[in-house]
């Protein structure tokens, strides 16, 4: 780090007092356990665009190169490898494996080159092996906690609008992301909890694993659907695309948005956002992408300049810069909704 710091400065006098000279590059390696994913897609394009800001802002240039883990931590392994091996200057790491940190920290230690997680938080043992090893993402507790808190209010508002039984317990099921991820089992777990915190009586019908994807949550639906029929009430899904994939399955069979249990998500991804304006979405969770990638970029951007990061983001613990989530109905929608 300390090299890169001395090369910009030297870089940067030699501009001062040379026209022609040309700027320095700067190279940043992102490595994505999925790319498919529609909320890391969307973290992705931030990405982009900031670094793209930064690099005008400081007239130099910065090459940004993106891989694809493909839900492969030896695929990303080799992709981490190929990074370090070429000098980029700071790698920054969305996990396939949250227990699988260790390696990448190790080699990235030994290269002398930061690394910064995000979205998919690390064992803190693994993250803590190094003092330049960071994190960024935000609190699954308070995401499973808000998505509760959605169902809650509703309840309250209108419980007859959801107990369509009538029999004042809340019936409903979950489709969980990947099984043992810190995501789907805090998620899962604090969503549940608020709402007998709240004193409600519920109980659940079923739930299932569908990895974080549409496609698996729509078939599992469908299966739901024909079992369980118009006593599935609530339907917690732990991120959109799942939610997204469950208003498929109701559509297929034919069920308008008044027929449709209540379907909760988690991302606030563009598609999500225009599923609750139509009205088939009741509500979703905003993981900030847009404030996770303006973390990053500024928390590189220390960490390449020799700063103290803490002068560019807030972190905790001297390790993680976490990102509050913040609830989404139609009520507040245009809030979140682009604007051309």
């Amino acid at each position: 780090m300390k090299r890169i710091f001395f090369l910009l400065a030297a870089l940067a006098l030699l501009l001062s007092g040379c026209g022609t000279a040309k700027a320095p590059t700067l190279r940043v390696g992102v490595a994505l356990y999925d790319q498919n994913d529609t909320f890391i897609s969307t973290v992705t394009r931030q990405l982009q665009q900031r670094f793209q800001e930064e690099e005008q802002r400081r007239g130099i240039k910065i090459n940004l190169s993106l891989a694809d883990g493909q839900g492969s931590q030896t695929v990303q392994n080799e992709q981490v490898d190929r990074f370090l091996d070429q000098g980029y200057d700071i790698i920054c790491v969305n996990i396939v494996d949250r227990t699988a940190a260790a390696v990448i920290v190790d080699k990235a230690q030994a290269a002398d080159v930061p690394v910064i997680f995000f979205n998919r938080e690390p064992v803190e043992e693994d993250l803590r092996r190094w003092e330049g090893a960071y994190y960024v993402g935000a609190y699954a507790e308070q995401g499973g906690r808000l998505q509760g808190q959605l169902v809650l209010d509703a309840w309250r508002e209108d419980a007859s609008a959801l107990d369509r039984s009538g029999d004042g317990i809340l019936q409903y099921v979950v489709l969980e992301g990947e099984a043992g991820h810190q995501d789907t089992l805090l998620r899962t777990e604090y969503s549940i909890q608020t709402l007998t915190a709240g004193g409600m009586e519920i109980e659940k019908l079923a739930s299932a694993t569908a990895n974080w994807q549409r496609s698996q949550a729509s078939a599992r639906m469908n299966q739901w659907l024909q079992q369980f029929g118009g006593a599935m009430e609530v339907v917690f899904a732990n991120n959109d695309d799942m939610a997204l994939g469950a208003i498929d399955a109701c559509l297929s069979a034919g069920l308008t948005a008044e027929e449709m249990p209540y379907i909760v998500g988690v991302d606030a991804t563009d598609p999500a956002l225009e599923a609750v304006k139509d009205g088939t979405l009741k509500g979703t969770v905003c993981n900030d992408a847009a404030g996770q990638a303006e973390s990053i970029v500024a928390l590189s951007c220390a960490l390449l300049d020799g700063e103290d990061p803490e002068t560019a983001v807030k972190l905790e613990d001297g390790k993680y810069v976490w990102l509050p989530y913040a609830s989404v109905t139609a009520e507040n929608l245009a809030d979140y909704l682009k604007t051309e």
